[in-house]
């Protein structure tokens, strides 16, 4: 079965001089004009085309790879406004529609916007929404606490950055556990830090639990051999510094070493840490 919007592995049935027919199934013939045509493709071959419909709402296909499909979400850039709505660049050569009615803000030429694209049956075409609400998935998040999630980072909020989380759900990120500059539309590794009683989903950059602190305390050791068995941290040094050395969160690092001081492993001292001496003649 053809699906509209996506990519579709179909057969050539026939050339002609403007270009290919594809096997349709119930569509009929789908037009892949010339100009997509791979110099190497052979008359019995399968090729693999975005289906879509032209400026004249025809079937075709092409070989140009859209930024987005139907039932994915994206961030893209408005190419032009008119009486009926914006038309946004998605990769393709017919620009993406998305009428005045799906606009959550009215939207203006040159900006970008995150929007879901969908099939509007009534009007027979693919469209775009930025009122993306409507659009998360109504089931339940079964996620689990600390599973790796993508990321698709929305809009910025008091408390912090709402996320999409693996193309289907909402979650946020919250500002005071943020190290490191987000931007809208930009796509990023995260993990699920827990699911709230309502339902919502809150996220964290760096993997929560026991794992994550087992991992910074191998990179506490990495990091103090390289520096000669000694680091000016201390409970003093403020989070942004302690970001850009580790990678985490202040109480994530305190943890850390708190972990290795237990095992004896390093020294807390006035000015920082320090790698008990026997450790660093093993690496000798």
């Amino acid at each position: 079965m053809i699906k509209i919007g996506r990519q579709n592995k179909l057969k050539i049935t026939k050339e002609v001089q403007f270009g290919v027919y594809l096997d349709g199934g119930d569509f009929g013939e789908i037009l892949l004009p010339k100009k997509y045509i791979p110099k190497d493709l052979k008359a019995d071959n399968e090729i693999e085309v975005f289906v879509y419909f032209d400026s004249e709402d025809r079937i075709v296909a092409t070989t140009e790879k859209p930024y987005a499909a139907i039932g994915e979400f994206a961030y893209l850039k408005t190419v032009s406004v008119t009486k009926i709505g914006a038309f946004l660049d998605w990769g393709l050569t017919k620009d993406l529609f998305v009428p005045f009615k799906e606009q959550r803000q009215k939207m203006i030429k040159g900006h970008s916007y995150i929007v879901y694209i969908y099939y509007d049956k009534k009007s027979d075409r693919i469209a775009g929404s930025s009122k993306l609400d409507k659009f998360f998935s109504k089931w339940p998040p079964e996620y689990e606490a600390g599973e790796s999630v993508d990321l698709l980072i929305w809009n910025e909020t008091e408390l912090g950055f709402n996320a999409i989380v693996n193309n289907s759900h909402r979650g946020l990120l919250y500002k005071n556990e943020l190290f490191q500059p987000l931007l809208t539309g930009q796509k990023i590794k995260g993990f699920v830090n827990k699911i709230r009683e309502d339902g919502k989903i809150d996220l964290t950059l760096q993997k929560p639990g026991y794992d994550k602190v087992s991992g910074l305390a191998e990179k506490i050791l990495e990091e103090l051999k390289r520096h000669n068995g000694f680091i000016a941290v201390t409970d003093k040094t403020s989070p942004e510094k302690i970001h850009t050395i580790f990678g985490v969160s202040k109480k994530t690092y305190k943890k850390a070493a708190g972990a290795l001081y237990k095992k004896r492993l390093i020294s807390i001292e006035k000015n920082g840490i320090r790698l008990k001496k026997k450790d660093i003649r093993k690496k000798k």
